[in-house]
């Protein structure tokens, strides 16, 4: 009978996750004689690598649950959220060959292999970001030419350092930290989106195909296969990159999601050079906009 396999990674200070085959998973404060100390060197498996991946996007979320911003979606929200979605999808592609073409200068061809499928499956997402502007009435190539939303910067940069690193392997974990989050959106958080927005629109291309009824599950799927089977070291690396990501990502979103819609919509104006409307009319959105700023308390 062969032996049940135990995974652990240090990924913060003395904080290790370990977890095991059967589906155990747990966050280890590093001790005297710790047997976790020295890093994991065995072969992975699907359970406990799963458990790793998701462990590091929970812990790196975790700093921060107290005090995360769960707003009702609203039309300025969402148009902001796009912008976003278009800013972590255009150079996913280009970054993706990128970190592929050095694992193939360094004689790994199955990692460039994977990771040159995985800029195929994500060309073109980018696009999906600005048809759903447009389908709203936004100048949505004028907006996300002049707007990089604050929280969504440091997010884009962590993918461009890693994926131009010596040895970019944590690439990997970043981009399973998107899907994974991604692929936990169901279709009544698409429902909730589609209330708020102008009946007969369409501006769901890239909610839907960034959630559980788009590919991002089979992409999860493919991804802690894939990273099972792996050797330690890049298994350690990719856990990392996850937890990072994830803390940039909990930050960034919330700062995000922590704006109000007078906020957004002034945001918005600025990039465009003009009021904001959308196909609804005009002026729902000054209405909108007037009845935040109404909200706020005078000083």
């Amino acid at each position: 009978m062969s032996q049940m396999v135990t995974e652990w990674v240090n990924v913060a200070g003395d904080i290790s996750i370990i977890a095991r085959e059967s589906g155990e998973v747990w966050f280890h404060t590093k001790q005297e004689n710790d047997p976790f100390a020295a890093p994991m060197t065995g072969a992975g498996a699907e359970g406990s690598t799963i458990r790793l991946l998701d462990g590091a996007i929970n812990l790196g979320f975790a700093a921060i649950e107290q005090h995360l911003a769960q707003p009702a979606p609203t039309i300025p929200a969402y148009i902001l959220a796009l912008v976003g979605a278009y800013h972590t999808s255009v150079d996913t592609p280009r970054n993706l060959r990128r970190a592929a073409k050095r694992f193939e200068d360094l004689g790994r061809p199955e990692v460039a292999a994977y990771l040159e499928e995985r800029a195929r499956e994500e060309t073109g997402h980018d696009r999906l970001a600005l048809k759903d502007l447009k389908a709203l009435g936004v100048p949505g190539e004028r907006l996300v030419a002049n707007l990089m939303p604050e929280g969504i910067a440091p997010l884009c940069k962590r993918f461009d350092d890693l994926c131009v690193e010596d040895y970019p392997i944590g690439s990997i974990g970043y981009s399973y930290c998107l899907e994974r989050i991604a692929a936990l959106k169901q279709e009544s958080d698409i429902e909730k989106v589609q209330a708020i927005c102008p009946e007969g629109v369409d501006a769901f291309r890239f909610l839907r195909s960034h959630s559980a009824l788009g590919s991002e599950v089979s992409h999860v799927e493919e991804t802690i296969k894939f990273v099972a089977s792996l050797p330690a070291n890049d298994r350690i690396s990719i856990v990392r990159a996850t937890y990072e990501s994830a803390l940039i990502m909990a930050q960034g979103y919330n700062h995000e999601l922590l704006k109000s819609d007078a906020e957004i919509i002034d945001e918005i104006e600025r990039a465009i050079g003009e009021p904001l409307t959308y196909r609804r009319g005009p002026s729902h959105l000054r209405d909108e906009k007037a009845a935040a700023q109404s909200a706020v308390p005078a000083e």
